[in-house]
């Protein structure tokens, strides 16, 4: 079982060069890196390029899977630098392999013009949420009405309400944004499932194809938290073996810290993949 310690490490990459970075994984039970991970590296590469701005928003593409036993090179092509704002485009590569192309905006801090915040949609409670096994030492996950968000036969409407709580939160600005990136990948298949009968992320890689595609956050500064994060997800459309979540993240007192948006793939296994499991999965 990994840590939030060894996964800020993991987040953590390292320079090899002017513009480009490497970073390893945690290889966990399969041999395959969620997209998420890449997309908090990559916040993470384009920060430690353009030190003297901060990320604001970045949208991430997952072209092919990522192996966890190998090295993740992270090149930052800064595309434009003007007196305020940088858009970075990161290329996760693992040799000469594609694996994520990420967009990266970042800009210096200005004063408010004007200020207003989206509030919860729901009335939710950390103390009132189920607690949820979800391997990561020093992180704590509790969902709102949801006992299994796995469960083909838990039936719900298409939205799911996480309460997150790390035990490590970072003082460094883009590893905060990076943690707070890294669980907007991992719950929205199964927001997406919870309304049909007999579908769930449990089949997920067994009898149904599933995958995160991309990958968009927005952060609205100041990203800083205490003890609970909020996760809202809201499942607007599902068809054409695509998915398409939208959420949003507030701190335990309300404060709208971040917002997401997550496509995800879920189809049928061709009948000669059925037996193939991760494999079948893989072939995007």
């Amino acid at each position: 079982m990994s840590s939030v310690a060894e996964m800020l490490d993991i987040f953590d990459v390292q320079p090899t060069g002017h513009v480009s970075y490497v970073g390893g994984s945690d290889p966990g039970t399969r041999d395959v890196i969620d997209g998420s991970q890449l997309l908090a590296q990559a916040i993470v590469a384009a920060a430690k390029t353009s030190p003297e701005r901060s990320v604001r928003s970045a949208h991430a593409v997952f072209t092919r899977t990522a192996a966890a036993h190998a090295p993740i090179t992270f090149d930052v092509d800064v595309v434009h630098a003007g007196r305020t704002f940088v858009t970075s485009a990161v290329r996760a590569r693992q040799g000469d392999r594609t694996c994520a192309v990420v967009t990266v905006l970042l800009d210096r801090a200005q004063p408010d013009v004007v200020r207003r915040l989206g509030a919860p949609s729901r009335a939710t409670s950390p103390d009132a949420a189920v607690e949820v096994s979800m391997p990561m030492e020093g992180r704590g996950l509790r969902l709102v009405d949801v006992g299994d968000p796995d469960d083909p036969d838990a039936l719900g409407p298409p939205v799911l309400d996480a309460w997150v709580r790390y035990d490590v939160v970072p003082d460094r600005d883009e590893l905060a944004k990076a943690l707070v990136a890294h669980f907007t990948g991992h719950l929205s298949i199964s927001t997406t499932l919870r309304p049909h009968a007999g579908l769930g992320t449990a089949l997920a890689h067994h009898e149904i194809s599933t995958a995160v595609m991309t990958i968009g956050v927005a952060f609205h500064d100041p990203v800083r938290w205490h003890d609970w994060l909020l996760y809202e997800h809201e499942s607007t459309a599902v068809g054409a073996g695509m998915s398409f979540v939208r959420g949003q993240v507030f701190n335990r007192g309300g404060e709208l810290l971040a917002s997401f948006h997550q496509e995800g793939m879920i189809r049928a296994f061709a009948a000669a993949d059925r037996a193939g499991s991760v494999a079948a999965s893989s072939r995007l």
